[in-house]
C-alpha cells in the first residue's frame, strides 16, 4: 500500500510541475505555437495539389491446353478420371495466381516504366535533372501503386498534378500491359504448338508403321482372333501409354510456366516414374507370358504368330489411342496461337479525379502546430531542470565554468 501511495504522489507531483512549467513558460510556448502555425501555413498553402486517378483490372485465365490436358478423355477407371479433373480445377486456380503475378511483373518491369516515361514526358514534367532516366522512373514508382485485392482484381492507381494525366497514365498501363502479355502468350502459346506437333508428328509416323506392319502379317498368315482378355489386356496398355504421353506433355508445358522447383512439377514427374513403373512391368509380363511359371497370363499358351500378331496389333491400339488425343490437343493448339488475348479485362476505367488527394493541408497545419507546442514544452522543460541543477550544485558550477573561461583564455 505505501509502494502504490509513493507512486501516485510521484505521478501527480510530475503532473503538477509539467503544469508549473507550461504557466511559467507560457509565454514561449504560446509564440512557438503560433510560429508552428504561420510557418506550416506558409508551407502548405504552397504544396501543389496532387489527384488520384485508379483503373480497376481483372486476370484473364489463359490455360486452354491445361484445360485440355485436365479434360481429356480416359476410360481406363475411373480413379484416373477423377484424379484428371482434379488436375484441371487445381491448375485453374493455380494459373490464376500465376496469371496475376504475371501482370504484376509486368507492370514493374522497366520495360513498361520507361514507355510510360516516354509516353508522358515524364522527365520534363518531374524535373529530372541528374540521371534523368533512372531518377525519374523512381520517381514515377513512388506516384504509383499496384494492389490485388482478395477479389482478384488488380487497382492501378497512379498519383498527379494533373488529374487527367494521372487518369491517362493509369489506363495506360493497362493497355501496354495487354499488349506486353499477348506478345509473352503468342511465344509461349509457340513454343506448346510446335512441342505437341512433334508428338503429333511422331504419332502419325509411328501409326502408319504399325499399320503397314500389321498388314504385311495378315497378306502373310490371315487373321488370328484374339480372346476378350486379351482384347482387354491390349486396352490397358494402351490407356497406360496414352496417360504417360498426356503427362510428359502436361509437364513440359508446366515447366515453360512454372519454376523449375515448384512442387507441381515434381508431382507430376513422379506420376511419370509411377507409369513408366507400369509400362515396364506390363512389357516383361508380355515377354514372358508363355512360362508356365508366371501367376497371371492374359493370352494362355498361344504360337508364335499369335505372339507377334499380339505386338503389332496392341501397337496399332497404342497410336490410336495417342493419336485420338494429340490430334484434339494439336488443334486446340493451333487455335490458340491464332487467338489474341488479352492479359485483363476492365473492370473500372481510371477517371479524372473530380477533388485532390493530397495534401491534407488542414492536418498539416494541426501536425504543425502540435509538434511547436510540444518542441517548445520539451525546450522548456529542459531549461528548468538546468536551472534546478545550477541551484543545487552551484559550487561546481562555478568550478566548471571558471575552468570553461580559463581555457578560452588560454586559446585566445
Amino acid at each position: 500500500m505505501i509502494g502504490k501511495g509513493n507512486k501516485l504522489l510521484s505521478s501527480n507531483y510530475a503532473i503538477g510541475n509539467a503544469f508549473s512549467v507550461m504557466v511559467r513558460y507560457r509565454k514561449f510556448i504560446s509564440y512557438s505555437v503560433l510560429f508552428s502555425a504561420i510557418v506550416t501555413t506558409i508551407i502548405a498553402l504552397f504544396l501543389p495539389n496532387v489527384y488520384k486517378s485508379t483503373a480497376s483490372v481483372f486476370p484473364v485465365e489463359k490455360s486452354y491446353l491445361v484445360d485440355a490436358l485436365g479434360n481429356a478423355s480416359s476410360p481406363v477407371s475411373s480413379f484416373s478420371s477423377s484424379r484428371r479433373i482434379s488436375f484441371a480445377k487445381v491448375l485453374k486456380k493455380m494459373f490464376g495466381s500465376l496469371e496475376t503475378d504475371r501482370c504484376l511483373a509486368i507492370l514493374k518491369s522497366n520495360t513498361v516504366l520507361l514507355e510510360v516515361v516516354q509516353k508522358f514526358d515524364l522527365i520534363r514534367i518531374y524535373g529530372i535533372k541528374s540521371y534523368p532516366l533512372e531518377n525519374t522512373i523512381k520517381e514515377l514508382l513512388k506516384n504509383v501503386e499496384f494492389k490485388v485485392a482478395w477479389e482478384g482484381n488488380i487497382f492501378i492507381t497512379v498519383y498527379d498534378e494533373d488529374p487527367q494525366r494521372a487518369a491517362d497514365i493509369a489506363n495506360y498501363f493497362v493497355e501496354i500491359l495487354n499488349r506486353i502479355n499477348s506478345e509473352l502468350i503468342s511465344q509461349s502459346v509457340r513454343g506448346n504448338r510446335e512441342f505437341i506437333n512433334d508428338y503429333y508428328e511422331r504419332n502419325f509416323n509411328n501409326l502408319t508403321m504399325a499399320e503397314d506392319s500389321l498388314k504385311r502379317f495378315q497378306k502373310r498368315f490371315g487373321v488370328i482372333s484374339l480372346s476378350e482378355q486379351t482384347h482387354a489386356y491390349i486396352e490397358t496398355v494402351a490407356e497406360l501409354k496414352e496417360q504417360l504421353i498426356m503427362k510428359e506433355i502436361q509437364a513440359n508445358i508446366l515447366k515453360k510456366t512454372l519454376p523449375f522447383e515448384h512442387p507441381s512439377i515434381k508431382e507430376i514427374e513422379m506420376e511419370i516414374e509411377e507409369l513408366q513403373k507400369k509400362l515396364s512391368e506390363f512389357n516383361e509380363r508380355t515377354q514372358a507370358f508363355n512360362n508356365e511359371t508366371i501367376a497371371f497370363s492374359p493370352f494362355g499358351k498361344v504360337s508364335d504368330q499369335g505372339l507377334d500378331y499380339y505386338v503389332k496389333y496392341s501397337n496399332i491400339e497404342i497410336q490410336y489411342k495417342i493419336r485420338q488425343f494429340i490430334t484434339s490437343l494439336y488443334e486446340q493448339a493451333k487455335a490458340e496461337e491464332l487467338r489474341n488475348t488479352s492479359a485483363v479485362v476492365w473492370l473500372d476505367r481510371a477517371e479524372r479525379a473530380e477533388r485532390k488527394s493530397n495534401p491534407q493541408r488542414l492536418l498539416i497545419i494541426l501536425g504543425g502546430v502540435l509538434m511547436g507546442g510540444l518542441s517548445a514544452f520539451s525546450i522548456s522543460l529542459l531549461y528548468e531542470k538546468w536551472i534546478l541543477w545550477k541551484n543545487q550544485h552551484t559550487v561546481l558550477y562555478k568550478s566548471l565554468l571558471n575552468l570553461f573561461s580559463i581555457r578560452i583564455d588560454s586559446n585566445i
